[in-house]
């Protein structure tokens, strides 16, 4: 007697949606759905024959071939696939289906050729070496939870890891630490909402798996840019206990996660990784793609032959409408199933590229998203670059999307730091012109594309590079513990370690180094745009000088809550700085326009004088006054910067055109002097001082 009922299975199928689903035909759909008859699609088009492998929560494994194939979908009705089900997919031989080597025991697994992944499975399941796919429920209580949907004006992000967020953490419970409950714990939640940020960005948590390099040297890719499966939450960062139960304990405590975090104000952004998948380079392993239609997935070139522009061996195809379609899919059904509030796009240029392998800025993928009701009421962040040619493209993605801004990122590091060490040895640091674009948006950069300066995401630091602590204690990357002898990681770093490379006792560098560390967090927060705070930065926290740590699975990455006076010193300045960010957005225009930019912006040099083009270009002129309007005549503030290595006097501003002799009050510097001066008040047109490389914010 056969397995299945072959003419049932042909007639009731369907080539949509892919993956697992309930039949057209069939009612309910939740993990209480009376039998386990399922919909099984899997687009294939590589073979001429497909089998799916399964087995059902304490049976044995069972195949059936997909009968039917639908523009190169191969699809089939299974009468037995209940929720919890494992499965994988495999090639029939020449049409034939291949013999199932039938396990002694469920743990060996489905015999011994390895089964591919479902590009769209929703959990996964790894045992002795052996990963497959899960069938998952979708049932989950959310109860009035949805996406919070905070204006970009608003947002202030905090780039986060899952597993290093909590691992430290002395007021988490030991099962706790290192999972998606422990980054919900109360006292990470209380941490995240007192410190003043936003969202929260997580590096990824879709299924990824290690390089076969990093396992030969016992490490692991603990970032997580190796992404296996773009539909299934990666298991290892659930508790033990989640793990235990299976996929679908894993799912819901990812959920309860998101939930936990929505309830306390905070939204939920994925570091996604669609540029390339975890199958590596031609010679790399077969998982999924590779197995089901490598010619299409990949992109390659005239010859055959893999181009690669992620530095990862291969790159997904996004000319290539299935691909589109995948990485779309996989969108929504995280924005849908997982209520979750953004993206940050890891080398998204690679998504952007046309059949021509070049960028383009109406590209079909930013057009689906842009067009889809879900996906274009979510936050969209691009890295605006990869490894190909024309890589860098900062400026150009479309409306709708807001870019990593490298610019910002490289003139703040260069204007404290390196043109500091410059400055220390006798030269010159550079003119204030980078730095006040910077300061205001970088409007020029973005204006073409349509977009305001809220399209900027302002960052001095990020999950790849130093922390802002190694940025002013370290002249060069120190990456020995990733097994490369020191090669990996960028050189180019603008860091200035003030005078001793690394750990000090020296109280005079360490005082030179917190005060750097308060001028990068302060110009971060003090900028136009959209500001992100990499996690561990408020904590002052190193990583021993490794710039490339994605394979330090230890403390060099987790963040260490031991508050030590240093520590406790940078988060109390971080979270003034956030709290004064948040007063003068109060006074600012909703979307800090391009145009009118005279109206809330006025530039004054030292002597309380306009700005002149000689003053912008002098790099022996280290002082500027930036004076912020609300756009309507009224004034929020004014921040003055000396970059200089003496103290200065500087002349407040005088009244602008339309506004009246204000007093001027001092609410924060950066210099060592703060406590000392803080609620000064000054009248303008009369001299204040400005300590040497320091920041001076005063409100009118």
């Amino acid at each position: 007697m056969p397995l299945f009922d072959t003419t049932s299975a042909m007639e009731a199928s369907t080539a949509v949606p892919l993956g697992v689903s309930v039949p057209r035909t069939d009612s309910g759909g939740t993990r209480h759905h009376a039998g386990g008859r399922a919909n099984v699609a899997c687009f294939a088009p590589a073979v001429s024959s497909l089998e799916v492998v399964y087995c059902p929560p304490g049976g044995k494994w069972r195949v059936q071939a997909l009968p039917n194939t639908t523009g190169g979908v191969h699809h089939g009705i299974v009468e037995d696939l209940p929720y919890g089900s494992r499965y994988g997919f495999r090639p029939a031989r020449d049409g034939q289906s291949l013999p199932l080597a039938v396990p002694t025991a469920d743990v060996d697994g489905p015999g011994n050729q390895p089964l591919l992944l479902d590009p769209y499975c929703h959990g996964i399941d790894q045992r002795d070496g052996v990963i497959t796919s899960v069938r998952t429920a979708t049932d989950f209580d959310w109860g009035t939870d949805d996406r919070l949907r905070l204006p970009w004006r608003n947002t202030i992000i905090y780039e986060a890891h899952v597993r290093g967020q909590s691992m430290l953490h002395p007021d988490v419970p030991e099962e706790l630490r290192g999972t998606y409950a422990g980054l919900a714990h109360p006292a990470v939640v209380e941490h995240l909402t007192s410190l003043g940020v936003t969202s929260v960005q997580l590096l990824p948590v879709h299924f990824h798996i290690d390089e076969p390099h990093l396992q030969d040297l016992g490490l692991t890719n603990y970032w997580g840019y190796n992404t296996a499966a773009f539909f299934a939450p990666h298991p290892a960062y659930a508790t033990r206990a989640a793990q235990e139960v299976g996929p679908q304990a894993v799912q819901d405590e990812f959920k309860a996660m998101v939930k936990s975090l929505h309830a306390a104000g905070l939204e939920v952004i994925l570091d996604v990784v669609y540029n390339h998948t975890a199958e590596g380079g031609a010679d790399g392993q077969v998982l999924s793609f590779r197995g089901l239609g490598e010619d299409t997935y990949y992109r390659m070139d005239s010859h055959g032959r893999y181009v690669d522009t992620t530095g990862c061996g291969n790159s997904l195809d996004f000319s290539e409408q299935r691909v589109v379609q995948m990485v779309v899919d996989s969108l929504r059904y995280w924005v849908d199933e997982y209520h979750i509030d953004g993206f940050r796009f890891d080398l998204a240029v690679t998504l952007c590229r046309n059949a021509e392998n070049e960028f383009d800025p109406k590209h079909p993928f930013l057009t689906a998203v842009a067009a889809d009701p879900v996906l274009s009421d979510t936050k969209l962040i691009a890295e605006p670059w990869d490894i190909g040619y024309g890589g860098w493209q900062t400026g150009r993605f479309p409306i709708g999307w807001v870019d990593w801004n490298d610019h910002f990122r490289d003139a703040v590091r260069t204007f404290w730091l390196a043109d500091q060490a410059s400055l220390a040895s006798g030269g010159h640091g550079g003119t204030m012109a980078r730095l006040a674009d910077s300061l205001s948006g970088s409007a020029a950069l973005f204006q073409p594309s349509g977009r305001s300066r809220l399209a900027s995401v302002n960052l001095v630091t990020a999950h790849d590079g130093f922390t802002m602590n190694d940025l002013v204690s370290y002249d060069r990357k120190h990456n020995e513990a990733n097994g490369e002898e020191n090669r990996d990681g960028h050189g180019d770093n603008r860091s200035y370690n003030h005078g001793v490379e690394g750990p000090t006792e020296n109280g005079a560098i360490l005082a030179r180094r917190a005060q750097s560390r308060r001028n990068l967090m302060a110009s971060l927060m003090v900028s136009l745009g959209v500001p992100m705070i990499t996690a561990g930065d408020e904590l002052a926290r190193t990583q021993q000088g490794n710039n490339n740590a994605y394979c330090q699975d230890n403390a060099i990455t987790w963040l260490d809550w031991t508050l030590t006076p240093e520590a406790h010193e940078m988060l109390r300045s971080t979270k003034r700085y956030i709290r004064l960010r948040k007063e003068f957005l109060a006074a600012q225009p909703r979307d800090f326009p391009v145009r009118d930019e005279q109206s809330y912006l006025h530039w004054f040099d030292q002597d309380g004088h306009p700005m002149s083009a000689d003053r912008w270009n002098d790099p022996h002129h280290r002082v500027m006054q930036l004076l912020l309007g609300s756009g309507n005549g009224d004034l929020a503030g004014l921040v003055v910067v000396n970059g200089g290595a003496s103290d200065v006097q500087v002349t407040l501003p005088r009244a602008v055109q339309g506004s009246s002799p204000r007093t001027y009050e001092l609410r924060l510097t950066t210099s060592p002097l703060h406590k000392l001066r803080q609620g000064t008040e000054v009248l303008s047109g009369e001299k204040d001082l400005v300590e040497a490389q320091s920041i001076s914010i005063y409100r009118t």
